[in-house]
Order: C-alpha cells, then structure tokens, then sequence
C-alpha cells in the first residue's frame, strides 16, 4: 500500500512539472510559420492571431483524413454553440488546399480556416511538438495561451479555460 502511494505522489509530481513546462507564448518561429487563407493568400501565424486580437480563440489542428478529428466533430460544434463569443480557429494538416477545401464542405466545419502548408515539420508544428490530431489549444484575449495540449474536445482544460 505504501509503495501505491509513493508512486501515485511521484505521478502526480512528474505530471504538475510536465504542465509548468508547457508555453503560455508562441515563438518567433512558430509565429512567423506560414499558412494559406481560403482565398489563396499567404499569413503568418502572428497575422492570424492579430486579425482575432481581443478575442479568445479555440484553436483546431485537424485533417479531414484523421478519423478522430471527424468524430470529435459533433462534441466540438457543441462547444461551438455554447461558446458564440468564441473564435474558432481551424488549422488543416490536409494533403492538399483541395482535400483542405473539400473536408471544411463535407463536415460542415463553421469557423475561420486556415491550411497548415509547413506540415508536420513546419515551425508551428515543431513549436507544438505535433504528435497528434485533433489537437486543441486555448488562446486568451491577450494572447497569452492557456491551454497547450488538449486531444479531445471535452477535455476539461479546455472547458475551464473558456469559463475564465
């Protein structure tokens, strides 16, 4: 019984200090990544986040190929719904603008749109330590990030960052 507890202490410390590592700012690289609009256009991530500055923002690295980001589709337009003041910022890993365009049209993905052209290995994946999609993140008016890593929709970080 001991040794459960010490090990459960030593869990739950590794976990706290794994969290305080997380970043609460994006770096230069990640910022000066580069995505196409749906019209073609070339922006900087940095562009993204001053185009919703003052606003917070759900940020959704999706594909319209990854099964689990299709699934979590019906859990995330909920979130959607109770959360109308919210941006919600979708980041394609997509093969291609067309397969990008095509999946937003398929799944009906209401929100403002954003094609991830660096890839798995771009700056702003990198920064991510990309290792998995769907992958949520909470980005608060200021810009400051509150939630960095988040695999599911009812991940409850992701509700506790919106309610503040």
């Amino acid at each position: 019984m001991r040794k459960a507890f010490i090990l459960l202490l030593l869990f739950i410390w590794v976990s706290s200090c794994k969290a305080q590592d997380e970043p609460t700012e994006f770096s230069q690289e990640a910022l000066a990544d580069s995505f196409t609009d749906q019209d073609g256009n070339s922006i900087t991530f940095s562009q993204i986040l001053e185009t919703y500055k003052g606003k917070q923002i759900v940020i959704d690295i999706w594909a319209s190929w990854c099964k689990d980001c299709i699934l979590s589709m019906p859990k995330l337009k909920q979130l959607q719904q109770n959360n109308k003041d919210t941006v919600f910022l979708f980041l394609s890993l997509d093969k291609s603008n067309k397969a990008w365009k095509k999946g937003i049209e398929k799944y009906k993905v209401k929100g403002e749109h954003y094609y991830m052209k660096s890839g798995w290995k771009g700056d702003f994946a990198t920064f991510l330590d990309l290792d998995w999609i769907p992958r949520y993140m909470v980005v608060d008016k200021t810009s400051k990030i509150m939630v960095f890593r988040a695999i599911k929709v009812d991940d409850n970080k992701l509700e506790t960052a919106l309610k503040i």
